[in-house]
């Protein structure tokens, strides 16, 4: 049973700790050099996020990639989605799957948090080509003994759109998550431990889990269209 509790940037960012001491301990495993992000790509950063955007893609601690396969749907519905993870969360929890809660506060920042300590928010900065970049901060907390950890991170999420319909309401999707992420690493010594070299396969784990998040509901949506007015509606108050 697919259980999306820990996933989006929570689940990535929790692993990250891990690695963030596994850079020293373990050279083998590094897999995020430092790269200068493109004046193009900045350009469409909205101004006051450039700087905090640009600091992280400069020198990652890790960084994570996952692609999809293709898969049919309403990018109308995929690209509504990217801008209401909110709502994406509730749409798994309407269908039975277990899955974080995700708020949205007044600033609309994006708001998660856990038992343990962890709490993470984040908010869409810009959009590039066909996906949209957030920018994300907070404090994780991976283990009872571990003391919490500040973290920030980026997170590129984009979808190619081929044999588009010719209403251009169908089109199959091909997704692609690149997280950054840039954490302190003295506090990650006894999550190492733990964790170990496993750390970048399950970073890659959380990157395919935040496509999940969002191609799930758009997969269910085209198959059964009848639903999305129950699935999307807002919750409760």
């Amino acid at each position: 049973m697919v259980d999306l509790r820990p996933t989006l940037l929570a689940g990535l960012l929790l692993t990250s700790m891990s690695f963030a001491t596994a850079q020293d301990a373990q050279p083998s495993v590094r897999n995020a050099p430092a790269s200068q992000p493109s004046p193009e790509f900045l350009k469409t950063i909205a101004a006051p996020y450039r700087d905090a955007v640009a600091g992280v893609l400069r020198a990652p601690t890790l960084t994570a990639k996952a692609k999809e396969d293709g898969f049919f749907g309403h990018p109308a519905v995929y690209d509504w989605l990217l801008d209401h993870p909110d709502r994406a969360s509730l749409a798994w929890r309407r269908l039975g799957v277990p899955c974080v809660e995700i708020r949205k506060s007044e600033t609309g920042r994006f708001l998660w948090k856990d038992e343990s300590g962890s709490e993470l928010s984040w908010v869409p900065v810009g959009r590039y080509g066909d996906g949209v970049v957030w920018y994300a901060t907070g404090k994780v907390k991976p283990a009872a003994l571990v003391p919490a950890t500040t973290v920030k991170a980026v997170a590129i999420l984009k979808s190619s759109r081929t044999q588009i319909d010719a209403k251009g309401e169908s089109a199959t999707l091909e997704t692609t998550a690149i997280v950054h992420i840039l954490t302190d690493s003295s506090a990650a010594a006894a999550a190492l431990r733990l964790l170990g070299p496993a750390v970048p396969r399950m970073a890659e784990q959380g990157a395919e889990q935040i496509l999940l998040f969002f191609s799930g509901p758009t997969r269910h949506i085209f198959a059964f269209p009848e639903e999305a007015p129950t699935l999307l509606a807002p919750g409760k108050k």
